[in-house]
């Protein structure tokens, strides 16, 4: 597998994924919590067949990135994702984000990307910013309870648990009629399960408590913001909405019935969406 990790400035091995022709314009895909860069294989193929050079990566902690006990938090996300972008030399890259990794994201582009002129665009889907917890300033945000209880189920048992999120809010499965697809819920827990208990355990609070206001100020880069009003697991109206408002040039559309994996389960109507936005 040489040449599929890269190590960061602390000393920790990343691995990535860089597919396509190294001139043409660099993709980069961010995962969300517990996944990893598997979860952006519906995007990687449709783009890589268009020509255009996919990369992703798994964060520490996750998938095949190493195991390590500390640095589970926004910042050092994001600098490991400056290291895959540096490692590489990616330039003019349009860098597209999921939930956490749309944090991851933000605070990438806001920190890293814009003053050397690595990134082009940037792409929000189902993301966290600005935050996501319930505080004083932040009326509408989730209780702290819930994430508790998060904390709770999975070091109880985590394989149920990721069972239980896949199965029902994550892609909507537990709607009416919804069209359950038993793949997608196990590749899911495959995904989540090949990393670290104690990384997707110290995620869970750098995702619901970090507060990227700031960061989405300081994006000045064209942003496309995407969610799902039917997100269970990111309420749109304490994202979306507020990353559009927060961001200095930024597009937004909302899908109704949308679910906060419509990544996956929706690939056939966000991927063109993402290309208009890429090529305009």
């Amino acid at each position: 597998m040489a040449g599929d990790f890269v190590k960061t400035k602390d000393g920790v091995e990343i691995f990535f994924k860089d597919w396509g022709p190294k001139n043409a314009q660099p993709i980069v895909f961010h995962h969300g919590w517990p996944l990893s860069s598997d979860d952006w294989d519906a995007q990687m193929l449709f783009f890589v067949n268009k020509g255009y050079r996919v990369i992703a990566h798994d964060r520490r902690g996750h998938g095949r990135s190493a195991q390590v006990s500390d640095g589970h938090d926004m910042d050092h996300y994001a600098a490991d994702a400056s290291a895959v972008a540096e490692h590489l030399d990616l330039r003019n890259a349009v860098h597209i984000g999921h939930s956490t990794g749309g944090g991851e994201v933000a605070r990438y582009v806001a920190k890293y990307g814009q003053p050397q002129g690595r990134v082009a665009k940037a792409v929000l889907v189902s993301a966290v910013p600005p935050l996501m917890l319930k505080t004083p300033d932040n009326p509408d945000g989730t209780p702290m309870d819930v994430f508790d209880g998060f904390r709770t189920a999975l070091a109880a048992n985590r394989g149920q648990f990721y069972i239980d999120v896949a199965s029902g809010p994550f892609y909507g499965f537990n709607r009416p009629g919804a069209k359950v697809s038993q793949g997608v819920i196990d590749n899911w827990w495959r995904q989540g399960m090949m990393g670290s208990a104690k990384a997707h355990y110290d995620g869970i609070k750098a995702f619901s408590e970090t507060d990227q206001t700031e960061d989405l100020k300081a994006i000045t880069v064209p942003t496309l913001v995407l969610q799902g009003d039917d997100d269970q697991v990111v309420p749109y109206k304490d994202a979306s909405l507020l990353q559009a408002k927060l961001l200095k040039n930024s597009t937004l559309k909302v899908y109704p019935g949308f679910s906060h994996g419509m990544l996956t389960v929706d690939a056939e109507t966000i991927n063109p969406d993402l290309l208009a936005f890429i090529k305009a």
